[in-house]
């Protein structure tokens, strides 16, 4: 005949291990989400690398677009020929 009322001690032993395993797995799989889900967020939120070529490109664009706009100064009288050939050198180097 079975036992009335509360469990013996292997029935409050199993119960704890089932209570203490799943609150594990449920930490685990927490921790595993969270991990996963800051690693995305890091890498979405860290710039993509340019090309070196690609940077060379720009920089190379960016200094004739300033050497045009030095040109039209000069054609406009505002700087002298030197100081024209002195900026532009300053741009290319």
């Amino acid at each position: 005949m079975g036992r009335a009322g509360r469990p013996g001690l292997i029935g409050t032993v199993a119960r704890t291990a089932v209570v203490a395993g799943t609150a594990t797995a449920v930490v685990g799989g927490v921790r595993g989400r969270k991990a996963k889900k800051e690693a995305a967020q890091a890498q979405a939120a860290a710039p993509a690398p340019q090309a070196p070529a690609a940077a060379e490109k720009k920089s190379l664009d960016d200094a004739i677009e300033q050497i045009k706009k030095l040109a039209e100064l000069k054609d406009q009288g505002i700087l002298t020929e030197e100081e024209f050939t002195a900026k532009k050198q300053h741009l290319l180097a």
